[in-house]
């Protein structure tokens, strides 16, 4: 992998950990299982060497990071019965 591809697979890397804490901060379980399926995903493709497969991985990375900060919902329950959203991210989605 070239010194590029590497650091646009670095950013992505520390993108979705950053994207993980922002989305689940008030969720201890799901800040780790989501730590463990983008570590995961990283080392099973480690030694990923066709630029054309990095390529598509990074795009796919990408849409999982702007999959996180626009889709995902944290609610928890306020009273029975009763669901509170949890505060959302500092980045809102922008409307489309």
């Amino acid at each position: 992998m070239g010194s590029e591809a590497r650091l646009q697979v670095l950013r992505l890397f520390k993108a979705l950990h950053r994207a993980r804490r922002d989305v689940f901060a008030a969720d201890a379980v799901a800040l780790r299982a989501a730590r463990l399926k983008i570590n995961e995903e990283f080392r099973n493709r480690r030694s990923e060497t066709s630029p054309e497969k990095i390529r598509q991985l990074l795009r796919t990375g990408r849409d999982v990071e702007t999959l996180l900060r626009r889709s995902v919902v944290q609610v928890a329950h306020a009273r029975p019965g009763a669901l509170r959203e949890s505060a959302p991210p500092a980045e809102e989605a922008s409307p489309e």
